[in-house]
């Protein structure tokens, strides 16, 4: 099956969205304190795509083996995700590496593209 997920953060809110064929699922949730108003927009953004991926798979809308396209709306993102590209901050290192284990041990076929913010679903969730 193929998904295309878009996700967005700001300093108090995480949003995502994962289109499934006719399907589309929306989801917002507060940050857990750990983390409201206390990490950076980037930081937020990798919260909220580390929890699509996991909420997905939870739910048993991603299983394993299935295409995703992942809709990034920030250049850091993509070329950390798809470049491989090293980020210097360790919050972000260790979401990368969390993503990347939910990849590989549900053998995810991901495809990183880069969009502009108007053309992000999610980011239309924390409006």
């Amino acid at each position: 099956m193929e998904h295309i997920i878009y996700s967005e953060g700001n300093f108090t809110n995480i949003s995502w969205v994962i289109q499934t064929n006719e399907t589309i699922v929306y989801q917002t949730r507060k940050h857990t304190e750990d983390h409201k108003n206390k990490i950076t927009k980037i930081q937020s953004k990798y919260v909220a795509l580390h929890a699509a991926l996991f909420w997905g798979i939870g739910t048993f809308i991603i299983k394993n083996e299935d295409i995703i396209k992942i809709k990034l709306d920030e250049k850091i993102m993509y070329e950390q995700l798809k470049l491989k590209i090293m980020a210097d901050d360790d919050f972000i290192k260790n979401k990368i590496k969390f993503i990347q284990m939910f990849i590989k041990q549900r053998k995810l076929k991901v495809e990183f593209k880069i969009i502009n913010l108007e053309n992000n679903l999610a980011a239309k969730e924390l409006e």
